[in-house]
C-alpha cells in the first residue's frame, strides 16, 4: 500500500491538537520559558479559533517556526524547548516555505 504523504503546508500534529509528549509547560501559564512558548501558544489559540480553517493560522506558524529557528542558531543548534520541534524539522518547514536558512 502506498504511502500517504500530508501536504506541504501541513500543520504538524502535535502542533495543530497542542500536544508535545515531552512538554510540561501550557499555554495558560503564559512564560518565556521554555524559548518560543508564546509563539505556540499564539497558535494554539489560533488553531481553537479556526478549527476547520487551520490555513488561517499560517502565520502563526511561521512565526514559530522562525522563533525556533532563532533559538537553534543562537546556541549553535543546542538550544532545547519543548515550543519547538527538532532543527532538522524546522529546518526542512522554513525551506519548503521560501525561508532562507542555512
Amino acid at each position: 500500500m502506498a504511502k500517504v504523504l500530508p501536504p506541504r503546508n501541513a500543520v504538524p500534529q502535535d502542533i495543530l491538537y497542542g500536544y508535545n509528549a515531552d512538554s510540561h509547560a501550557t499555554c495558560l501559564q503564559p512564560t518565556s520559558d521554555p524559548p518560543c512558548q508564546a509563539e505556540a501558544c499564539a497558535l494554539q489559540s489560533c488553531l481553537n479559533k479556526n478549527t476547520y480553517t487551520p490555513e488561517k493560522c499560517d502565520d502563526h506558524v511561521r512565526k514559530l517556526y522562525k522563533c525556533c529557528w532563532d533559538m537553534y542558531t543562537q546556541t549553535d543548534g543546542k538550544g532545547e524547548s519543548t515550543a519547538c520541534p527538532m532543527q532538522s524539522v524546522v529546518r526542512r518547514w522554513l525551506k519548503n516555505h521560501g525561508e532562507h536558512v542555512d
